[in-house]
């Protein structure tokens, strides 16, 4: 009879095991993809990169503005939250931790809904576009994304519990039409690549490729590579390294909290291979957290300090060739010319080059052509870059604003700490509108 009942015991604890194998297979095969995508889109009018999530229960599109160095996801829930899965964070909680917040709402006044519950962690969305900030709760909700093997679109995958910050309407102000939120791929424990990293236990790191087409889109990949673009072009084979630096001050000025924002040490800038004469101390982040070199998908140009900018666009000026004419400048940019003589702008035959020299002379960001000239007008390109503004002490010495960056790979490594850079994608015959996104599943 002992004999018996163990052999059913065991039989049990065998079917229990073949379950779990079973289960652990369906979630590795169809719950725990390589890698996930979303499609980003460049809005024409405020010039915003603009992405769209599924969120809630049941599922609802959702359109969000990328924030490169946001913190978290936040989103809109003034307007109208409705989901029978959302759950907010109690105060002290793990998720609480993840944004090194204290904060708790203890008397809400209204009744119970996404931005209003007792006992939630509270913390303060920020719209980087805008520069504006308001109080916010945080909660978690059904989150759905489409996940990849870097090459195609394959099914979509859901994180049950995605965390995010609920803001308001007048958070959402200076957004892009449609958008009631923000996505934040900051370096934090909350942000997108944070958290979808963790849940789907893959490596953490993304891979940021804006179009610089409104009528196509570019893409941010979550995972390991490829990244594959048409023709058959892996972007991520040929990627040149820098390490990624930690300002340990925040924008908020304390000490100790790091900045979500990702910095790389710029050490000098060459124009056609020409040093341009700057205080380059200001390219180091100073003990107050001012300084260096960031870089943003809020910004639509790069911004540079005043005393950089002035030498930069001096040098750009000088270098370039005779045969082109310089016109009045064009609001905000300080250095315009007539397009007559320059052959392209896409490969920049004529345009002087501009690198940002990295950890040493050999390793440096060449932007180039497209990445460095903006039509305003016809037959009027401009110098890309914009002054700081001069009514306070700028907060970094140079901002990589996102026209520098469309059409190139930024593959972001938070295991390792370094950011892989393609320079221009071009040169390759390639763009980053050129990911499939036809779907295979």
């Amino acid at each position: 009879m002992a004999s018996s009942s163990f052999s059913s015991l065991s039989l049990t604890l065998l079917c229990f095991l073949l379950i779990l194998i079973v289960s652990s297979s369906v979630a590795q095969t169809s719950s725990r993809p390589k890698a996930l995508l979303l499609k980003v889109t460049k809005d024409a009018k405020t010039l915003q990169y603009v992405t769209q999530v599924s969120q809630r229960t049941p599922l609802i599109p959702v359109k969000l503005t990328l924030d490169l160095g946001g913190d978290y996801m936040w989103v809109n829930c003034e307007r109208g939250y409705t989901s029978s899965t959302y759950r907010p964070a109690p105060c002290g909680s793990a998720a609480c931790q993840l944004l090194n917040t204290t904060s708790c709402t203890t008397e809400c006044y209204s009744a119970p809904a996404p931005d209003c519950y007792n006992n939630t962690c509270g913390h303060g969305p920020t719209n980087s576009v805008a520069n504006t900030g308001t109080s916010g709760q945080l909660g978690a909700d059904v989150f759905a994304i489409q996940s990849t093997d870097g090459k195609n679109v394959l099914e979509v995958v859901t994180d049950p519990r995605l965390y995010f910050v609920c803001g308001n309407n007048f958070i959402e102000a200076g957004l892009a039409s449609g958008v009631t939120g923000m996505a934040g791929l900051g370096r934090t424990g909350a942000s997108l690549p944070a958290q979808l990293s963790s849940y789907f236990r893959f490596d953490p790191k993304f891979a940021l490729c804006l179009s610089s087409s409104t009528r196509s889109s570019g893409v941010v990949f979550f995972g390991n590579g490829p990244y594959t673009l048409l023709p058959n072009v892996d972007a991520s084979s040929s990627l040149t390294y820098t390490p990624l630096i930690i300002n340990p001050v925040t924008e908020n000025g304390f000490l100790g909290d790091a900045s979500p924002k990702y910095f790389i040490g710029v050490t000098s800038i060459k124009i056609n291979d020409k040093r341009v004469p700057i205080n380059e101390s200001l390219l180091s982040i100073d003990a107050e957290g001012y300084g260096g070199t960031t870089i943003s998908t809020a910004d639509p140009y790069t911004v540079l300090e005043t005393s950089i900018y002035s030498a930069v666009v001096a040098a750009f000026v000088k270098a370039m060739p005779k045969n082109v004419q310089r016109v009045p400048s064009v609001a905000p940019f300080g250095a315009c010319f007539s397009s007559n003589n320059i052959s392209s702008t896409r490969l920049g035959p004529g345009v002087p080059s501009i690198d940002l020299v990295l950890q040493s002379k050999s390793v440096y960001w060449r932007i180039v052509g497209a990445n460095s000239m903006v039509e305003v007008k016809k037959n009027v390109l401009c110098l890309g870059f914009v002054e700081a503004r001069t009514d306070f002490r700028p907060r970094f010495a140079v901002v990589i604003g996102g026209h520098q960056i469309e059409d190139n790979l930024l593959q972001f490594d938070l295991s390792t700490s370094r950011l892989g850079f393609s320079s221009s994608l071009l040169g390759r015959s390639t763009t980053c509108a050129n990911f499939n996104f036809t779907s295979t599943a």
